[in-house]
């Protein structure tokens, strides 16, 4: 599933309370992607295995962003196979 938050409050709690929501569809890995005005800059956190894995990492820090569960179609479920993928210069952050 992908879900996506632009607004005044803190994106990550909110991105990550969405992805909880959507566990009952089955799935191998999580992520969530944020961009902080402050530094510029796009935060990534993506793990294999359930939404909860995201829990033990500080918040990352920004009011908007996307995140995805993903169902291993192509390559096996680990943390670089997660989505969201940046590209090469951590510009843009893509979920499909």
């Amino acid at each position: 599933g992908i879900i996506a938050y632009i607004g005044s409050r803190e994106a990550f709690q909110i991105l990550k309370k969405g992805l909880s929501r959507l566990e009952y569809r089955g799935y191998d890995s999580a992520g969530v992607c944020v961009y902080d005005v402050d530094s510029g800059k796009l935060l990534l956190l993506k793990k294999a295995g359930k939404v909860s894995n995201l829990e033990s990492s500080e918040p990352l820090k920004g009011t908007l962003g996307i995140a995805h569960t993903r169902w291993a179609t192509h390559g096996g479920p680990s943390d670089a196979n997660a989505h969201p993928h940046l590209t090469a210069d951590r510009a843009i952050a893509v979920v499909h």
